[in-house]
């Protein structure tokens, strides 16, 4: 019996989790779709240590078995980051810009918006800090008291955002 063997560089995806790397390698301009995996990877496992409860349970029943395992298979940080703070750790973790981990972060955020549906988005946006809406393509609501020039809000915002 001859058996097939897939070349090392390559890993055989279901159909489902195809269908988001395209949807990402779309809405991020990338080259190919090893390119959308790397961002899907890093943003995915980033967002599995910031997220909890019902909604991330909820999301990885979303999404496609490949996207749903990165997810899940982190370990919540008992202290959450910011949006802002999400893409400076991405950032440092993997080595590139934090405007290259924005742009990924928005890129697969936006196709993770897509499998989720608004209520979904919209509950892991409370469950989140402040800073998530902007890379989910949302507008970033202040609750009332609170403006860009505060300090407290300042730290969610990016540096060109915050007037830094």
């Amino acid at each position: 019996m001859i058996s097939h063997r897939l070349p090392q560089t390559q890993q055989a995806y279901g159909t489902a989790y195809e269908q988001l790397l395209e949807k990402v390698r779309h809405k991020g301009a990338y080259p190919t779709a090893e390119k959308a995996d790397e961002a899907v990877r890093l943003v995915l496992a980033g967002l599995g240590r910031q997220l909890t409860g019902d909604e991330r349970v909820d999301l990885a029943a979303c999404l496609p078995l490949e996207a749903a395992r990165v997810l899940t298979g982190q370990i919540p940080d008992p202290r959450p980051l910011t949006g802002w703070a999400f893409v400076k750790d991405l950032a440092v973790r993997s080595g590139a810009s934090q405007a290259v981990t924005r742009w990924d972060t928005g890129s697969v955020f936006s196709a993770v918006a897509a499998y989720a549906g608004p209520e979904l988005t919209t509950r892991i946006l409370r469950r989140l800090p402040g800073g998530y809406a902007l890379l989910f393509g949302r507008a970033e609501l202040v609750p009332a008291g609170l403006s860009v020039g505060n300090p407290r809000l300042k730290e969610d915002l990016s540096p060109i955002e915050a007037g830094s």
